[in-house]
């Protein structure tokens, strides 16, 4: 078996000057700059589009973590690409990478060797393009993964607590492709080979640039909708509201119009959307040559926390057709899910199967959602004519195939793997669609035999699943279903655990602060949590992120399909207060949720959470000292 010590330097894409003349080159069609390690895995989206430039017959090399702070000799090693450069911020968003909800600076980078942080600048994907501007001001940039997609119109950023224009403006690059790149960057590859330059090509599906005059003229083949300009949004929130109705519909139909903006003097154009992947795609994305190693330059400077994580592990499928508020899944991946054959995905399980680590555990079997594999509308012509941004909320859609028989025969054919002793479900299940009351396409039991193999033997200790909330007011904003089907899920959960004399306890995720939910909501939620038997610990301070129905309410103060006002936590002191409640049990929080409770009249919510409590101050004061030094302090 090769180890990565003993594979050729050439089995990975050049990342150095030496490198590159390792292959002979003696220069590069495209270069591309990553905020993230090089990885060579399909989960890491720099290797993914570095394999398919390479697929289409073009020498390609990355550059990934550049000093920006320095004499920028990272940007001018490998000299100048002959096509393009291609820039990224990495697999996150910089900002979500780099701050918490709270806007506290984060310790560590799941990206980078050792979980280091500060290997990457804010707003990354614009420091980059900005720096490569300066030092080759006449090779045309192309920007793309989930930063550029997101910021790709006018948006609120929670960090810098503004209005931005498209990331295309501030950033200064030539073409930006949105959503998962394979698409249209094949068509740009194609279309550069033949001459076009990069910053000519505008006719190409999923792409945005901008246009040099205020007036853009009419599309042969598209449809054109106008948004309000970037000045009126930043003197009228609810115009910044109504854009983004247009842009989330917009982005998830089939046969979408073209979207313009003015920004200035000159015109932001965002092309439609290519249909979802097809199988055969997908197969041809995962399927290209990747090492599934990190380049061999990082085995001295520590693990790649991102790169543990899913290293053994196995993608399905792409996008979600939940829709949740607050979820940037389909802004980026699509409503439509795309999946992947069963003879790729037995494929990579044989792959992983040669991993010189692998000891027969696969740690994931999943996708956005782990139960979405290879569910699609029974008739596609009603899906081509869908401009919902859910096809399950605020009910199932009745064209919607649900069926989980095809997820089940690829968790069964992967356990009779000779290689693989356990497969897991890591990934979030959608625990909704497997509640016979909400989703009735249960004529064929397959909901019931899929929980039966799931919970049997692809549970790692426990499941994780995610109500996010248990006010029905709040779920609504969320675009998730009523809390009702949790209890009817954990029901069924529980049976089959008792049948089998299992105990793998469910890991309900849920989000404080999100608009709609307000003090009172919280403390309900931690009451009926207790109740189930739950101590949370999976809880989250909501983080309004760009492209997302929550971002906008938090910033507007509406909701964008309505224009009706929701309220949202926003001070410090507010988000604190919600995220307390979680915490019923500690000993430091229980005086605070009594009197709490007790100024908002609600002596009933108080009796449930804390009982007859008497404050005992030396216990309280002992556990806060305890908790504020990390388990460190000892009286």
């Amino acid at each position: 078996m090769i180890t990565i010590r003993e594979r050729p330097i050439t089995h990975w894409l050049p990342i150095t000057k030496k490198e590159v003349e390792q292959r002979g080159w003696d220069d590069v069609d495209v270069i591309l700059i990553s905020g993230d390690a090089y990885v060579d895995h399909p989960s890491f989206g720099t290797a993914v589009i570095g394999r398919i430039i390479e697929s289409e017959g073009f020498r390609v090399a990355i550059i990934p973590q550049p000093n920006w702070r320095d004499d920028l000799r990272d940007f001018k090693k490998l000299g100048k690409p002959k096509y393009f450069f291609g820039v990224t911020a990495g697999c996150m968003d910089s900002m979500v990478n780099h701050y918490t909800a709270n806007k506290r600076l984060r310790s560590n980078d799941s990206y980078t060797p050792g979980g280091e942080a500060g290997f990457r600048p804010d707003y990354a994907t614009t420091v980059y393009t900005k720096i490569l501007k300066a030092i080759y001001p006449d090779v045309p940039v192309l920007i793309g993964g989930i930063e550029a997609s997101l910021r790709r119109v006018t948006h609120y950023d929670y960090w810098a607590d503004r209005l931005m224009p498209t990331i295309l403006e501030d950033s200064g690059a030539d073409l930006l492709v949105y959503g998962m790149g394979e698409q249209p960057l094949r068509e740009i590859l194609r279309l550069v080979k033949s001459g076009v330059p990069l910053n000519e090509i505008r006719d190409v599906n999923q792409i945005a640039y901008m246009d040099n005059t205020p007036l853009v003229p009419e599309h042969e083949t598209w449809s054109t909708v106008a948004l309000a300009s970037h000045e009126v949004c930043l003197g009228d929130k609810i115009k910044y509201a109504s854009n983004f109705k247009i842009v989330e519909v917009e982005s998830n139909k089939w046969q979408a119009n073209r979207i313009v903006q003015q920004v200035g003097k000159r015109t932001l154009v965002i092309n439609p959307p290519f249909k979802t992947m097809d199988e055969a795609e997908m197969d041809r994305s995962f399927d290209l040559p990747y090492t599934r190693l990190p380049h061999p330059k990082y085995k001295n400077r520590g693990p790649i926390p991102a790169y543990d994580m899913i290293k053994f592990s196995v993608n399905m499928h792409r996008g979600c057709f939940g829709g949740c508020s607050f979820c940037t899944i389909s802004a980026h991946q699509g409503k439509f899910v795309a999946s992947r054959s069963e003879e790729s995905i037995m494929k990579e399980v044989d792959e992983i199967a040669k991993h010189p680590e692998f000891k027969g555990y696969i740690s994931d079997l999943g996708g956005p959602s782990a139960n979405m594999y290879r569910m699609k509308g029974k008739d596609e012509s009603i899906c081509a004519r869908c401009q919902a941004p859910s096809c399950i909320n605020p009910v199932i859609c009745s064209n919607l195939d649900t069926s989980h028989k095809p997820l089940t025969s690829i968790y069964q054919k992967v356990d009779a793997h000779p290689d693989i002793k356990k497969a897991f479900v890591g990934s979030g299940v959608r625990y909704d669609l497997l509640v016979d009351d909400f989703n009735k396409n249960n004529a064929d039991g397959n909901h019931d035999e899929y929980m039966e193999q799931l919970v049997t033997r692809h549970v790692s200790g426990r499941l994780k699943v995610a109500p996010e909330h248990t006010s029905d007011a709040t779920l609504k904003v969320m675009r998730k279903p009523s809390f009702k089907y949790f209890k009817k899920f954990k029901e069924k959960y529980d049976q089959i655990q008792d049948k089998h004399n299992l105990n793998q306890p469910l890991i309900p995720y849920f989000i404080s602060s999100h608009p709609g939910c307000e003090e009172q909501d919280m403390a309900n939620l931690a009451a009926e949590t207790k109740d189930l038997g739950f101590r949370l610990e999976q809880v989250q301070d909501f983080t309004p992120t760009p492209m997302t129905v929550a971002e906008v309410i938090y910033y507007t103060g509406v909701h964008p399909y309505t224009l009706q006002p929701v309220y949202t936590a926003k001070t410090k002191e507010e988000k604190q207060n919600q995220n307390n409640y979680f915490f019923w049990y500690k000993p430091e929080f229980k005086r605070w949720i009594k009197n709490r409770l007790t100024r908002l009249n609600r002596n009933d919510l108080a009796k449930r959470l804390v009982g007859d409590y008497q404050p005992n101050y030396a216990q309280e004061n002992l556990a806060a000292k305890v908790r504020k030094s990390g388990g460190k302090y000892r009286k």
